[in-house]
């Protein structure tokens, strides 16, 4: 059994040696970091240690008492055994459910809120709207008929649907911010976009069409992508509220890639 203190220095005379990988380095790294948190009570699978001493080189047999048969166990007052290995599927399941669940969030919440504007707006005829697609097209029929009462208006080009943990992204526009603006002007004009937008809604037809954000694959609905809100386009009486805005002057095109955005334009602080 090697001492925390021993792996400590043999980790630490690893990466000064270098001709390591970006890989071997973060995991030596991460080893080292939890030797100094948790010492003699840290916990590796065997699967790690074999990595471990695959890098470093094999702990001296110097280091190990006569009745110490496993190298691969860090002293510990209590009996330790190796973690269970976790199937890596089964991680992919849990993040392909939950991002099932935050999906049929949004398309529940525009089902209620269709309904609710068909009783309320159209005197009890109700209608059942469409479920939205997430495909980039134009056809008419991937609009999803919105009520004014089914979100919020967070910024002059981003809305929170009700029930959604993250807003929605509207995109091929940017607006000035009014939340943490950048300069005094880039704060008042964003405040009167978002008044701007909040007119636009208040009594038109509303229609919302949810399309994938321009992220890399694999990464939407996570912070790596759009702070892990969704995207779409938001029309009232069948006109983007967005190209409204930026004929205002309230607004600036904003226009991103399938997989990637180019740098924000940010025009109102010089």
């Amino acid at each position: 059994m090697e001492p925390e203190d021993d792996l400590k220095s043999r980790i630490e005379a690893a990466l000064v040696r270098g001709h390591l990988s970006q890989w071997q380095r973060q995991f030596l790294l991460d080893m080292r970091d939890r030797l100094v948190k948790y010492g003699a009570r840290t916990r590796l699978s065997a699967k790690q240690w074999a990595k471990l001493y695959e890098i470093i080189g094999p702990a001296p047999p110097s280091t190990y008492p006569p009745s110490q048969s496993h190298p691969h166990r860090v002293p510990s007052s209590r009996g330790w055994r190796p973690r269970r290995w976790r199937n890596p599927l089964a991680r992919e399941a849990r993040y392909l459910a939950g991002r099932f669940a935050r999906t049929f969030g949004i398309v529940l919440a525009l089902v209620v809120g269709s309904l609710i504007y068909s009783v309320v707006v159209k005197g009890g005829r109700v209608t059942w709207p469409s479920m939205p697609t997430f495909a980039r097209s134009d056809a008419a029929g991937d609009r999803v008929p919105l009520a004014r009462t089914g979100f919020t208006i967070t910024d002059g080009d981003t809305i929170r649907l009700n029930g959604a943990a993250k807003g929605t992204r509207l995109v091929g526009f940017n607006a000035p911010e009014s939340i943490e603006p950048r300069c005094d002007a880039e704060g008042d004009l964003g405040r009167r976009a978002k008044a701007r937008l909040t007119e636009l809604v208040a009594s038109a037809k509303l229609e919302l069409k949810m399309i994938p954000c321009s992220c890399p694959a694999g990464t939407e609905g996570t912070n790596k992508c759009n702070y892990a809100r969704s995207c779409g386009y938001l029309f009232a009486d069948g006109r983007d509220v967005g190209d409204i805005l930026v004929s205002e002057g309230l607004a600036v095109p904003f226009v991103c890639g399938s997989t990637s955005c180019p740098s924000t334009p940010r025009p109102w602080c010089g």
